[in-house]
């Protein structure tokens, strides 16, 4: 029973999930006016708003102008409804069930703008990093959740970086005041050292900006080229240094990242080749709040996979990581612990 009315209740969340995919890249309100045909602006009834049946019962067509809907629509609702029934499957009564609910509508709503727009709103990524942070410490895994979410956007942001300076032949990148990609790999850095170290460089670097006005940064290719060896000089090990520096890097991108959300930036041209998106970033820091940080390494090999085999059969050169990210996520979530302990178990640890 507790499986149906899950379903029910995924495919109700999933028409919502449809009005909040298309107007929130939009700036649109998600609340008015109510839903109403795209085509035509004529406002839906009842009859036009029954989750999977009314598209089937319609053709596909809307019933005031005959323009052709679709067929995502349906299939957002079917997906979310199918996600809902498999977390009440797994999980069962509780109180984590309606996080769960939560944390996968947050992954359907960002994967399919993402698809749309190659962007991954402020308001969802940080808004489900909070709301995952709040699960862990409810659910007594608060700073496992956490330290998952700085250790998986500091892993992402250092691997965009590496590879935006591979695309860049070694050269430097331009930065942002008073804060970016500079502050990060210099948190990174001194990290190694020690988590609490490494932010603090990187919020003093960001003081002294903002004070002064003007850019003082190490260059990209310095500061990341001497990571390496500071993991291996640091007195703290290299796998303890390697976790000190991912967190340092993810603390200063995530707050440099929610500095950026309220102060947009200048758009800038597309000359600067970049290896991820920095909202890619931020999903990262969500996924590793809600998952922990090993079970996130494993939905991120999914997340490579899936994106590089679906790139080969699409033959297309860009691609948004963020659905991939989110499907990794999902999976993560529920089996990131058994994937974990299987692959340990292949290597014989």
């Amino acid at each position: 029973m507790l499986v149906f009315f899950a379903f029910l209740l995924g495919l109700v969340v999933g028409s919502f999930l449809n009005v909040v995919i298309h107007r929130l890249p939009r700036g649109e309100s998600i609340v008015y006016p109510p839903s109403h045909c795209p085509s035509c602006g004529a406002r839906l009834g009842p009859s036009e708003l029954v989750p999977v049946v009314s598209y089937l019962v319609q053709r596909g067509r809307c019933r005031h102008c005959g323009a052709r809907i679709s067929p995502r629509y349906p299939l957002v609702e079917l997906l979310t409804g199918l996600l809902f029934a498999y977390a009440a499957y797994r999980l069962g009564p509780g109180l984590e069930l309606p996080f769960a609910w939560a944390f996968l509508a947050l992954l359907v709503a960002l994967a399919f703008i993402d698809i749309d727009t190659y962007l991954l709103p402020d308001s969802l990524t940080y808004g489900g990093l909070l709301l995952g942070l709040f699960a862990g410490f409810l659910l007594g895994r608060g700073g496992e959740a956490l330290w998952g979410a700085l250790l998986a956007s500091g892993l992402l942001v250092l691997i965009g970086e590496y590879g935006s300076l591979v695309l860049r032949r070694f050269r430097d990148g331009p930065p942002s005041n008073p804060v970016g990609f500079h502050q990060v790999a210099l948190a990174a850095l001194v990290g190694a050292f020690g988590a609490g170290y490494g932010v603090l460089a990187g919020l003093l670097n960001w003081a002294a900006n903002a004070l002064f006005r003007r850019g003082f940064h190490l260059p990209l290719p310095l500061s990341l080229g001497l990571l390496p060896l500071a993991l291996l000089l640091s007195p703290k090990g290299p796998l303890a240094a390697l976790e000190g520096a991912l967190a340092a890097a993810g603390a200063l991108a995530l707050l440099g990242g929610l500095y950026w959300a309220f102060r947009p930036e200048e758009e800038e041209g597309d000359d600067e080749p970049v290896a991820l998106g920095f909202g890619d970033v931020k999903l990262a820091g969500m996924l590793g709040a809600w998952t922990g940080f090993y079970p996130f390494l494993a939905g991120l090999f999914i997340a490579v996979f899936a994106g590089a085999v679906l790139g080969l059969l699409f033959r297309r050169r860009k691609l948004p990581f963020g659905p991939y990210l989110a499907i990794g996520g999902a999976v993560a979530y529920f089996h990131g612990e058994a994937l974990i302990q299987a692959y340990l178990r292949l290597i014989g640890w």
